[in-house]
């Protein structure tokens, strides 16, 4: 199996954490932006981060990867099978890949992405207005609903978790972190995912390459 993209992505993060979970082995290729890989390209057509192949199916789109993953490795499960949990599950990962995602990219674009990577500007204000007004209430909600088990489905780890859990990685590379005064239950919740052998090496390797 071979996943293409850069971990930097919350998506591909998301994904190799998916993989570690399940005890799966994947060949990490790295791609970035437009990349030329004739892999990664027929992998996604659109070059969306993360591309996938498995011998000869190729898939992109984390969603679509995980899916495949788990029909075809369903032990552990990641997804439950109970109606209800499945959609909490799924409900979940819709949250953090659409929602929160969209508030973390508006800061990490900004203040990471276009200067660093692309020689662009960022526009500061966006990040500004992203971390000071959109990032509290998705705060208040994660605070809200996240039970005494610390997983958010079924007290136990599921693919809600891996998806939730990924995109506060970069919120973390640009110095927002949740308050643990303010939101006890989400920052014990989100440090302890992150924790997890899954993500931490993962993390390790993100912080060493954006501190040189």
């Amino acid at each position: 199996m071979i996943l293409y993209g850069s971990s930097m992505s919350p998506f591909v993060r998301k994904t190799m954490a998916f993989l570690s979970e399940k005890g799966l082995k994947a060949e990490i290729v790295p791609v970035g932006f437009g990349d030329p890989n004739p892999g990664f390209r027929a992998a996604s057509p659109f070059l969306k981060m993360p591309g996938f192949s498995d011998g000869d199916f190729s898939i992109s789109d984390s969603t679509a990867i995980i899916t495949y993953l788990e029909a075809k490795h369903p032990t552990p499960s990641m997804v439950p099978a109970d109606p209800a949990s499945r959609a909490r599950t799924i409900w979940y990962e819709e949250f953090a890949d659409t929602i929160l995602i969209a508030c973390m990219g508006k800061v990490f674009f900004n203040r990471v992405v276009a200067p660093r990577f692309l020689g662009l500007p960022g526009d500061q204000a966006v990040a500004d207005a992203a971390e000071k007004d959109e990032f509290p209430p998705l705060a208040d909600y994660l605070e809200g609903i996240i039970p005494a088990s610390g997983f958010l489905v079924d007290d136990r780890l599921t693919l809600a978790d891996l998806a939730v859990a990924s995109p506060f990685v970069n919120f973390s590379h640009v110095g927002i972190e949740v308050d643990a005064k303010t939101h006890p239950k989400t920052r014990t919740y989100v440090d302890a995912i992150l924790a997890r052998p899954s993500f931490a090496p993962i993390i390790a390797q993100e912080k060493a390459f954006l501190a040189r």
